[in-house]
């Protein structure tokens, strides 16, 4: 059984990974700008396996409303335009030569307050999936306690810290939701 410092050091480290999943989360999500974020982990199939659009492409940006898409395999253009097409993404890919553009429409108001609620749904996952890295850590605390490993003061002591980290890490996706949101409503 680890120490309280060692549980809270593997606390942190879960919490950060749930607010990077958050945050990659809220980067898929379209706004009126173009993001790489918007398309590179849409599945393409290539040469019979499914894999994530940026390991078999170059996606820029040349202006904030438009993303390119130069796939370094050209056989690979019709299954790009293919995935894109099929994902939710609600845009039609342009084929245009070698390489693939897309053009981001303006969101219309009830989409944007459509993805407000989906923002608000992941971030309230978020915020569960801490609150339950902090409630499993305080348990593992409690044993400890209970065989006699720690005092009771340590016991405390340990919770209390699990309940400051709890609070940054809700902080922090509740910073990433209001960026995202306000994002989201700028017209």
């Amino acid at each position: 059984m680890a120490t309280e410092q060692e549980l809270i050091r593997d606390s942190e480290e879960r919490m950060k990974k749930s607010l990077e999943i958050v945050q990659h989360n809220f980067a898929s999500i379209r706004s009126g700008r173009a993001t790489s974020g918007m398309v590179e982990n849409i599945r393409v199939d290539y040469y019979g396996t499914s894999t994530p659009l940026r390991q078999v492409a170059n996606i820029t940006i040349p202006e904030p409303k438009v993303l390119l898409i130069h796939p370094w395999d050209p056989s690979a253009l019709k299954s790009i335009e293919k995935a894109i097409g099929e994902s939710d993404l609600g845009i039609a890919p342009i084929i245009d030569g070698k390489m693939i553009r897309l053009v981001i429409p303006p969101l219309t108001r009830d989409r944007r307050e459509e993805l407000v609620k989906i923002v608000h749904k992941q971030a309230e996952e978020g915020r569960v999936a801490i609150r339950s890295i902090r409630r499993e850590a305080n348990d593992k605390v409690k044993i400890l306690e209970k065989e006699k490993k720690i005092t009771e003061d340590e016991s405390f002591k340990a919770q209390g810290d699990m309940q400051k980290l709890t609070d940054r890490y809700i902080q922090l996706i509740d910073q990433s939701q209001s960026a995202k949101e306000k994002d989201l409503t700028q017209v």
